[in-house]
């Protein structure tokens, strides 16, 4: 269904409850009220028919038809174009869903445009038929309920980032694998974020008449005042979720990097331990070698040996054998080898 509610307004008070467009359109004629429209998901021969009937800039509709847009406020004549990007944390996938919502509003008329679940204006609206006397203000004031609302529900989108950032402190020292992920993928949600909720102070702070039409009434501004600190706040906030994260950012690099280097001259220590073993097995190796060699020479029985029959032969081969080893030992300890 494209048309949530649809009413006509006196003096702050529901008359009418229109079937169809063009009754409302007939209505508000009738009784010079105040109508306010609110469509999800609109086809395109439905807003144009809102926008032939209010004069609605063609450029706002075509904006409001094409969708993905940055929050703004624009103004055409007598006519405000606001979009709005609300957000609401789903907690069972710890992830930030972003809606958006435009909003046309004249001298007798709104007309909201949704695309999302976010924000609830049957809540909205609630609010504003319960108090009559400031819905009578007009437009304007259905104006700072829907912003009221939209920031209202960024809170627990805050609440849920900072939790995030929370959890992801923790895992920086716990050496998690896929932290590097979890932040960059929070990073990507809180620049989001911001990009929503940063224009905002320039929306309020025109619509409440530091612009050139802004609202008139002080108690509208009142409102819109208390609107604009609770905005300022959350921007602030969100500013400090993306400092954290780029603190987060740094010091997890500078973990990685600390446990590579720990791994590397863990592996190093390793490798000179491996090394200095193998240099006491090759100077044994040597060591032994020497009389292996002498004593195989000796041991092949030729007969032409003029050793085999000196009297000093077996004396001389085994002081060979021991020097050759007291030789070997004595440049290897020196060389610190074994």
């Amino acid at each position: 269904m494209t048309i949530i509610d649809n009413a006509v307004y006196v003096d702050g008070h529901r008359t009418a409850d229109p079937e169809g467009l063009e009754e409302t359109y007939f209505l508000l004629r009738q009784r010079q009220g105040m109508a306010w429209i609110g469509l999800y998901r609109p086809e395109p021969e439905e807003l144009r028919s809102v926008a032939e009937e209010f004069d609605l800039s063609h450029l706002a509709v075509e904006d409001a038809l094409a969708g993905h847009q940055r929050a703004k406020l624009e103004h055409y004549g007598e006519t405000l174009f606001l979009v709005l990007r609300p957000a609401r944390y789903l907690d069972e996938v710890e992830k930030v869903e972003f809606g958006e919502i435009h909003v046309f509003a004249g001298p007798d008329f709104v007309v909201t445009v949704r695309r999302a679940e976010s924000p609830d204006l049957a809540r909205v609206r609630r609010r504003m038929e319960s108090e009559p006397e400031f819905l009578a203000l007009g437009p304007d004031a259905v104006l700072y309920a829907i912003l009221d609302q939209v920031v209202d529900e960024y809170e627990p989108v805050a609440a849920g980032l900072e939790n995030d950032i929370d959890e992801i402190e923790d895992d920086l020292f716990a050496a998690d694998p896929g932290v590097s992920r979890r932040i960059y993928e929070l990073s990507r949600q809180v620049i989001t974020f911001q990009r929503a909720t940063a224009p905002l102070a320039g929306i309020l702070q025109s619509l409440m008449g530091t612009g050139p039409d802004g609202v008139p009434d002080p108690e509208l501004q009142d409102h819109f005042r208390d609107v604009l600190d609770h905005a300022i706040r959350l921007g602030e906030r969100v500013s400090a979720f993306r400092a954290l994260l780029q603190n987060a950012l740094a010091v997890n690099a500078a973990l990685v990097a600390q446990r590579q280097n720990d791994e590397m001259r863990l592996l190093t220590e390793s490798s000179f331990a491996q090394n200095e073993q193998v240099k006491r097995i090759s100077s044994w190796a040597a060591i032994l070698f020497a009389p292996t060699l002498i004593a195989s020479i000796y041991g092949m029985n030729f007969r032409d040996m003029p050793e085999l029959d000196w009297i000093f032969g077996y004396p001389m081969a085994l002081a060979l054998m021991l020097g050759m080893g007291a030789i070997l030992f004595l440049t290897f300890k020196h060389n610190k080898w074994i």
